[in-house]
């Protein structure tokens, strides 16, 4: 299982992903689940997966091999001139690595993968857009600012009760931090390496990007200060009584 989210803000978006892979409690890896295109000045294009690893590595790695010759750019994200054309060639292509497998016989369930895109053409507004097995998508609006895919369940409640569109990055991040460590704790096919990256509308660059790693003093801060505040908030509250 894995644990993705991207949220959109009046300033952009932001995109945090784990690294965890495993197939048992003896089976554990680590694989990067966050991709970036970038043409500086015309587009940057990011792709978070959740699922089946050797479906979203097929997804990707399709995706890649179209943008780096122009000969095989038939599709390409790079060519593509929306986010409602990458985010469709997205979908088209996860169907399609999809049936590629089950036609050996194998079920769809077993590959299953759900995606996550999102960024800005230049001419259009930065668009995000979370993409089904089946190759069909929704799309963020006021109403769905945000996007989860893998293990969701743990750490929607502080992204449901915290998040403001106006925030920063900065708290923007903070805020999945402690999304991300409420889903650590509870489930433990989540971990660190954390990846995360920071897109500012109509940049066409990257704005900040990077990994939390397991001795980062910050994320030790977040998870211990949110403890401690849940414990106080806790004990704040008015007794029930029978």
């Amino acid at each position: 299982m894995t644990y993705c989210v991207g949220l959109k803000l009046d300033k952009g978006i932001l995109f945090m992903s784990d690294t965890r892979t495993n197939a048992g409690v003896d089976n554990i890896s680590v694989f990067r689940k966050m991709v970036t295109w970038e043409v500086p000045g015309e587009r940057v294009i990011t792709i978070m997966t959740a699922g089946n690893l050797a479906t979203t590595q097929a997804v990707i790695s399709t995706l890649d091999e179209r943008g780096k010759a122009p000969e095989d750019r038939a599709p390409s994200l790079l060519e593509e001139p929306t986010m409602f054309r990458v985010a469709k060639l997205v979908g088209e292509t996860l169907r399609d690595v999809i049936k590629s497998q089950t036609d050996t016989g194998q079920t769809a369930d077993a590959f299953g993968a759900t995606i996550i895109v999102g960024g800005q053409i230049a001419g259009s507004e930065p668009r995000l857009f979370m993409i089904y097995a089946e190759g069909n998508f929704i799309e963020a609006s006021d109403d769905t600012p945000f996007f989860q895919i893998g293990e969701t369940k743990y750490g929607r409640p502080i992204l449901v009760r915290a998040y403001d569109p106006a925030m920063s990055f900065e708290d923007a991040t903070k805020l999945l931090l402690v999304s991300f460590d409420s889903t650590i704790k509870a489930n433990l096919s989540v971990d660190l390496p954390l990846d995360y990256m920071a897109y500012e509308t109509d940049s066409f660059a990257i704005a900040q990007q990077g990994r939390i790693t397991v001795d980062n003093p910050h994320f030790k801060q977040i998870s211990n200060g949110w403890g401690d505040a849940l414990r106080a908030a806790f004990a704040s509250l008015p007794d029930f009584k029978f």
